[in-house]
């Protein structure tokens, strides 16, 4: 991948990461506060390692 490849792919990563992170929030809303099936700060925080979009992950790619 040329580096416009590389910046594409971690924008797209990033999109589907905003997806699931609205679709959790919408989740959130829809249930009572204190719900057991309520997503927690550290599910939030997991979607960027899912995605690989966190700052380690991101330099390795235009690394290489």
């Amino acid at each position: 991948m040329d580096d416009a490849q590389k910046a594409a792919y971690i924008t797209a990563m990033a999109a589907c990461a905003q997806i699931e992170a609205a679709a959790m929030l919408a989740h959130n809303q829809a249930v009572p506060p204190n719900h057991h099936s309520r997503y927690e700060y550290t599910e939030f925080m997991a979607l960027i390692d899912k995605y690989g979009i966190h700052h380690n992950a991101v330099l390795t790619l235009f690394q290489n």
